[in-house]
């Protein structure tokens, strides 16, 4: 996503008001509702697509099935049971895909049998508890797409940051080592194609560095109602990137 177009999603100062409104928001029957609805969905679609091709194994087919689940949600315009006491938006999204899944293949079945087919909802009571306690291919597949994905969005935001700082030459050349290591001669290298001097792009990265942390807790506390589960939260994003 460019720049202009992050910026007509969302802007930086946005991420500290929006943990849980967006959600509860999307309960609502209303053009609000189904806007910030469809936003959750946009934003938690490769998760579910990671999920969903770990069970089906077939990359058209997850896609399919994917693409059925949120029409599905979309058409209800509501979130029924992602409630603040549960915690964790991913962990009752997970469930409603594993429920989603399940009533397919129960209805097929019923198909099969020549009994029809009936449409269950996808927010049962306990999806989020089949999520939190589940560690199933499929629900690790989720979590490190969600984590994928939950590092692309920081990214994005981190860029808004630096282009309306004036910073996005800056940006650009140091984006490749923002969440990694550099070594001196890179460094050296991009010091002299900025005009900065090595020290006061080390600084320059550091602060950088240290941005792009607050966009990826930004990013993770706006599906989150307790501010104290950033922190577990983290953990479980590093894990899931296999760190």
């Amino acid at each position: 996503m460019s720049a202009t177009a992050a910026s007509n999603s969302r802007r930086p100062a946005d991420f500290q008001t929006t943990r849980w409104t967006r959600i509860c928001l999307a309960k609502s029957d209303s053009p609000e509702g189904r806007l910030a609805l469809g936003e959750l969905c946009a934003a938690d679609y490769e998760p579910v697509v990671a999920c969903l091709h770990s069970t089906l194994r077939d990359p058209d087919a997850a896609r399919e099935t994917a693409h059925a689940f949120f029409a599905q949600v979309l058409a209800g315009g509501k979130i029924t049971h992602a409630e603040e006491a549960r915690g964790r938006f991913r962990h009752y999204l997970l469930g409603a895909v594993k429920h989603f899944i399940a009533h397919q293949r129960e209805s097929a079945s019923r198909l099969r049998r020549g009994a029809g087919a009936t449409h269950d909802s996808l927010d049962a009571e306990d999806a989020p508890e089949l999520a939190a306690t589940d560690h199933s291919s499929p629900a690790l597949e989720f979590d490190r797409q969600w984590a994928i994905t939950v590092v692309h969005r920081a990214m994005e935001a981190l860029q808004l940051e630096c282009v309306l700082a004036g910073k996005s030459l800056l940006f650009e050349k140091v984006e490749p080592v923002i969440h990694g290591d550099a070594d001196p001669g890179y460094l050296a290298k991009t010091a002299a194609e900025i005009e900065m001097t090595e020290g006061a792009l080390r600084v320059a990265l550091h602060r950088l560095r240290q941005q792009f942390r607050q966009c990826v807790k930004a990013e993770i506390a706006q599906t989150l109602h307790d501010p104290a589960a950033i922190e577990d939260e983290m953990q479980s994003l590093f894990i899931a990137l296999g760190g």
